[in-house]
């Protein structure tokens, strides 16, 4: 059967003869019987040789034109020559390394590293032509006074109205953190509320060289009385550093009664404690640390009377 377009198909697969490879359409065209196909010759050393690739197909007879004819039994078909060696192309210019590839980026996991919080350092004097500003500068601040003195008002507005990031600390905020076991000064002094008022005052001490070491102010309120000096102003120097600026607010006893009344919840105190406390803090008086008496200030007053002290003592710390 003729086919009208190409090659004829490849003979089917006999039983007991290999596969049909490099079947060629000259193979049903009678002739002479082939000899066993040619086994090329081991490349030379030194010369590189080409791929092997499967024999081609010969090409059928041409129209008109008898089978082509067959090399003789026992007589092998030329074999290939090795592939000659290319003479050598110009030289290529040598390749600059490439530079080397930026490391991959972590995974973000939320972890942010900071600076470690260590003791804060006295604030360094500036030139005596430049007067200091306390509102540019980042401060440590100790807020003393009594119970009903203001301190907390004052610390929260002179934070809130800075510019530059301040932090309040509240001692009495850390302390009442303690919820169940919470030691109450109130129905009685013992080593269980000295425990508590000490452990605050070394978080508070702790919070404030981390927010200093990573450049935020902080200004911390606390009743610290004059005849304590190792747990009071000592505590304080030990948790926070020497750099800590120490100012005392005392208003007039009537005003801290005044403002005792308007207190709610454990902080309130009885009048007897008030003038208690009112009386031992009158010992700073003479200590030479920078006082406040704000009896007649309302709070935007006494924290602008605030920067001002602490820009005196930024120019000369005091000695305590």
């Amino acid at each position: 059967m003729q086919h009208a377009v190409g090659s004829p198909l490849p003979p089917p697969h006999q039983p007991g003869h290999g596969p049909a490879v490099g079947w060629s359409p000259a193979a049903h065209q009678p002739g002479p019987p082939q000899g066993p196909a040619p086994v090329p010759p081991p490349p030379a050393p030194g010369y590189p040789t080409a791929p092997l690739r499967a024999p081609a197909p010969h090409p059928g007879p041409a129209p008109g034109q008898g089978p082509q004819p067959h090399a003789a039994p026992g007589q092998g078909a030329q074999q290939p020559s090795a592939a000659p060696r290319q003479a050598p192309g110009p030289q290529q210019p040598p390749v600059a390394p490439s530079a080397p590839s930026a490391p991959p980026v972590p995974e973000t996991t939320g972890h942010v590293p900071l600076p470690p919080g260590g003791p804060v350092a006295v604030p360094s004097v500036p030139p005596a032509t430049a007067a200091p500003d306390p509102t540019t500068t980042t401060l440590a601040v100790l807020l003393i006074g009594p119970a009903g003195a203001g301190k907390t008002s004052v610390a929260k507005y002179w934070a809130d109205h800075r510019r530059v990031p301040t932090a309040h600390i509240s001692l009495d905020d850390v302390r009442e953190w303690v919820r169940s076991g919470f030691a109450d000064p109130q129905t009685g002094w013992n080593e269980h509320s000295e425990a508590q008022y000490r452990l605050a005052r070394r978080t508070c001490g702790f919070s404030a060289r981390n927010f200093l070491a990573n450049g935020i102010s902080c200004i911390l309120d606390d009743a610290v009385f004059p005849d304590r000096p190792v747990v009071g102003l000592g505590g304080w120097k030990r948790h926070v550093g020497p750099g800590l600026l120490p100012v005392v607010l005392l208003p007039g006893l009537d005003i801290v009664l005044e403002r005792n009344a308007e207190r709610s919840g454990n902080r309130r105190l009885t009048d007897e404690e008030v003038a208690r406390i009112h009386g031992r803090m009158a010992g700073w008086y003479g200590s030479g640390l920078p006082i406040i008496d704000n009896s007649q200030l309302d709070v935007p007053e006494t924290a602008h009377l605030l920067d001002e002290v602490l820009s005196r003592s930024i120019a000369s710390p005091p000695n305590w």
